[in-house]
Order: structure tokens, then C-alpha cells, then sequence
């Protein structure tokens, strides 16, 4: 457990010193409050807008660290002949596997957090500028503390973009891994589209190989709740646990795959 936490803390400290988080997180940052002047110009939907802005962009600029760091975590080690040094402590490869995954994840946390800050920020602004006959309008509180909901089931799919980065980076190339990566967010994106594939083709073969593909790939659209909490709709707290477990048990299997395809890779 040691060993997991120093790799875990070396990771994270790595990519703190890395410019690339900085700048997109800022970048973020700056989209979410000028989604504040562009909600200006929609009277009665600035705060939508907002909200709306505010958690794509987190997801959007969350997504971009996950892949852009976590294709690196194996690969760069490889490329830096790092890895040997590495492997020769007393450290096994699923201990190395795991550790740089929880950085990687520390590292999306904090990330996040600085995001959300940001967002809040900006919403609780509007809250106390604005008149409470005009706060009245709005669908949901401007401080919404169901944001949170959503901001969760953001950062569990970008847990699981970090496994699936990493479990791609462990046999392939950088670039190859962010393609490979990148390509499986936006098929699980319109994995439901996949079950009614047969609706679409003719071909029976077709159908078959689409259906298969829904129940093996991801389903990244059931950690989509924007819409429902930006207009103030219920997100059950059922749902919620049943989402978050079905992203750990894909995280889990992902790492699984991980660690065999890594533990079996001759580096001599």
C-alpha cells in the first residue's frame, strides 16, 4: 500500500509540474465566467446558460487532461527507459499500474475542484446580484447543491477515460492510445444508438456485431445528467449509486486488463 501511495504522490507532483493541466484548467476557468456575459444577452435563461456552460466545459476540459496525461503514464516511462529503474525496486507491476492511476485521479480531483470552484463563484454572483422576484423564474436555485450530482457522475466517467487511457497505453503508442481513447468516448456517447442498430441495416451480421458492441463498450451517455439538473428535474438517488457502481466495476475491470497485459510485457 506504501508503494502505491509514493507512486501515486510522484504522478501527481509530475503533473502539477506539468503546464498542460494549468492551462487547460485555466482555459476552463475563463470559459465559465464568460459564459456569465454570454448569458446576459438571453433574458430569463442566463442562468441555465451558465450551468449549462459551466459543466460542459468541466467535463470537456476534465476529458482532454484524462487522455492527454493518462496515455503518458505507461508509454513515457517505456520511452524514458525509466521503466527498468522502476521495476527493479521492490515495486510489482499491478502496484505500478494502480499507483499511477490514483495519481492520475488525485490530480482530475483537484482539477475539478478548481473548476467547480470556479462555477460557483460565477453562480453565486448572479444569485446575489439579482432581485428575488427574478431569482423566482429560475427552474432551479442559482447555488444548486444538485450540481453536485452531476459534477459526479463527470468525474466517474473521467475516472473511467482514465483507465481506458491507461489500459490502452500499457501494449500501444501515445498517439495511437489518445485515438483509441478518444474514439471509445464518442461511440459510448451513442452506445444506445447500437441497441436499435438492426432497425437501420439489413444485414443481420451487422446488426449482430452492433448489439455486441453495445453490451461490451462503455455506456458514457447514462453519466449525462446536465439537462435534468440545469432545468431543476429529480435525479433519483438510486440512479445515482447504480451509475457510479456500474463506472467501478468498468474502472475495476479495465485496471484488471491492465495489469495482465502489463504483467506479461517483456521489456528486455
Amino acid at each position: 500500500m506504501r508503494a502505491i501511495s509514493c507512486i501515486a504522490w510522484s504522478v501527481f507532483r509530475e503533473s502539477v509540474r506539468d503546464r498542460v493541466p494549468y492551462n487547460l484548467v485555466l482555459f476552463a476557468v475563463l470559459l465559465i465566467a464568460s459564459s456569465f456575459l454570454i448569458g446576459q444577452l438571453t433574458a430569463g435563461q442566463d442562468v441555465k446558460i451558465i450551468k449549462d456552460l459551466g459543466l460542459a466545459a468541466t467535463a470537456v476540459f476534465g476529458l482532454f487532461i484524462a487522455i492527454f496525461i493518462g496515455i503518458g503514464l505507461v508509454s513515457k516511462e517505456v520511452e524514458r527507459k525509466s521503466i527498468y529503474a522502476l521495476l527493479s525496486k521492490p515495486i510489482s507491476r499491478p502496484q505500478l499500474i494502480l499507483g499511477k492511476y490514483l495519481g492520475l485521479v488525485l490530480t482530475l480531483a483537484v482539477n475539478v475542484a478548481v473548476m467547480v470552484a470556479a462555477l460557483y463563484v460565477v453562480l453565486a454572483y448572479m444569485t446575489f446580484t439579482e432581485s428575488a422576484q427574478f431569482r423566482a423564474g429560475w427552474d432551479a436555485p442559482g447555488i444548486d447543491p444538485a450540481l453536485l450530482k452531476s459534477i459526479l457522475l463527470i468525474f466517474v466517467e473521467l475516472m473511467l477515460i482514465t483507465a481506458l487511457a491507461l489500459f490502452f497505453s500499457t501494449f500501444s503508442t501515445p498517439l495511437l492510445s489518445a485515438a483509441l481513447t478518444f474514439g471509445f468516448y464518442i461511440v459510448g456517447h451513442f452506445n444506445n444508438d447500437l441497441r436499435n442498430f438492426e432497425k437501420v441495416v439489413d444485414s443481420p451480421t451487422v446488426a449482430w456485431i452492433a448489439r455486441a458492441f453495445y453490451h461490451v463498450l462503455p455506456d458514457l451517455s447514462a453519466f449525462d445528467v446536465k439537462t435534468e439538473v440545469v432545468h431543476g428535474l429529480p435525479v433519483p438517488a438510486g440512479y445515482l449509486v447504480m451509475t457510479v457502481a456500474y463506472g467501478l466495476l468498468y474502472i475495476t475491470i479495465l485496471l484488471s486488463a491492465s495489469t495482465l497485459i502489463f504483467s506479461r510485457r517483456d521489456f528486455k
